[in-house]
């Protein structure tokens, strides 16, 4: 794998899965891939999450690790053609991309979106570069559109905490594809995917949820792609012998704050919050600014007054309607605003063994990266 950007990088999801279970379960058995190399972890952004867990998963595989923060202690980039520079910036991006590449083996870039341009941030301006100019492997960290590491983390904790186990290929003398038995041939054949305790499909909802400021469509982008593409990967129970989770994907925001359609790919968007919300089995809050589809005028704005929206805030009014849902979301999380303290304190929170496997998808990655070399 030379590129991580978005879920079809990956591969067959269930083959992944399983490689995520195998790690989990010793996280220090490939640490020969990582001698002598050298990881460099690019942050263009604040991090908490990423950067400690991505070092993690690197110094678990034997890898060294740089990590440049180019706001802090390294000279201001410019990160366009023709500019005359006579201003504060003191090197470009087009010579400082291959002298980071001279000095590692795989790079990874977190940049956020700028909201000056849809079409810069749409088209990954500045990650592009990176991987035309770098001559190294390049995985997002997360970038103006996407967040992949993080929503592999997401869906491995939905597979680890689905309600009841799908059958494995070996218990239901069956494989549907060459990945099934592979993964259970490994003994690595992951519980995912399960499904509601019914036997019926696995809800799982995104909500958009107020915020003070305008924030990115990454996290929400990348989620959307990976339970589509978890969803579309497998055969749901009740159709034949392919196993597997069924997912029920349900988006609901106010109007205007519509995902691009590349993302979302003609999930079911529901824009009654409560509506959304009944009988769902995971429930993922975000919040993000107006990712200009409907309205491109307004993009990257925050179309409310944040105050005259608390009624989207995730509190135990809406978690009534649920199947006892677990609650979700990427962290940083603003408390009772996004989420209200009962909720992401209570005993369905998985805030934060979603953010332990955060070690989890980054070190698959880097993994996968290493044996490309």
């Amino acid at each position: 794998m030379k590129i991580f950007q978005h879920v079809s990088d990956l591969g067959d999801l269930r083959t992944a899965l399983a490689e995520a279970a195998e790690v989990k379960r010793d996280r220090y058995q490939w640490q020969h891939l990582g001698r002598n190399k050298t990881a460099l972890l690019i942050f263009f952004n604040n991090s908490l999450r990423t950067r400690l867990s991505t070092q993690k998963a690197a110094v678990n595989l034997g890898m060294n690790v740089i990590v440049l923060d180019v706001n802090q202690g390294a000279w201001k980039l410019e990160t366009e053609r023709g500019v005359i520079m006579d201003g504060d910036k003191s090197e470009h991006l087009l010579e400082a991309i291959p002298v980071m590449g001279s000095y590692c083996d795989i790079i990874g870039v977190r940049s956020f979106a700028r909201f000056e341009s849809r079409q810069d941030d749409y088209e990954e301006k500045i990650l592009n570069q990176f991987i035309r100019y770098s001559g190294r492997p390049v995985f997002f960290m997360e970038s103006a559109t996407v967040h992949p590491l993080q929503a592999f983390a997401d869906l491995i904790t939905i597979a680890e905490n689905s309600l009841t186990p799908v059958p494995s290929p070996k218990e239901r003398g069956v494989y549907s594809s060459e990945a099934d038995m592979i993964a259970t041939n490994n003994g690595n054949h992951s519980p995912l995917l399960g499904r509601g305790a019914g036997g019926e499909a696995i809800k799982v909802v995104m909500t958009w949820a107020p915020h003070p400021r305008a924030l990115p469509q990454a996290v929400p982008n990348s989620f959307a792609e990976w339970m589509i593409a978890a969803a579309n990967s497998v055969t749901p129970p009740q159709r034949g012998v392919g196993g597997g989770l069924a997912i029920d994907f349900v988006i609901t925001h106010p109007e205007g704050y519509e995902l691009d359609p590349q993302f979302v790919q003609g999930a079911r968007v529901e824009y009654d919050q409560m509506k959304a919300f009944e009988g769902a089995d995971f429930v993922y809050a975000k919040n993000w600014s107006c990712p200009g589809v409907t309205r491109p005028e307004d993009y990257g704005k925050v179309l409310h007054d944040y105050h005259t929206m608390m009624d989207w805030c995730v509190s135990a009014r809406q978690m009534a309607v649920t199947n006892d849902a677990h609650f979700m979301h990427c962290l940083p999380v603003r408390r009772n605003m996004i989420v209200t303290d009962d909720v992401i304190e209570g005993p369905r929170s998985l805030v934060i063994p979603e953010a332990a496997n955060r070690e989890i998808s980054a070190q698959v990655v880097l993994k996968r990266m290493l044996e490309s070399l």
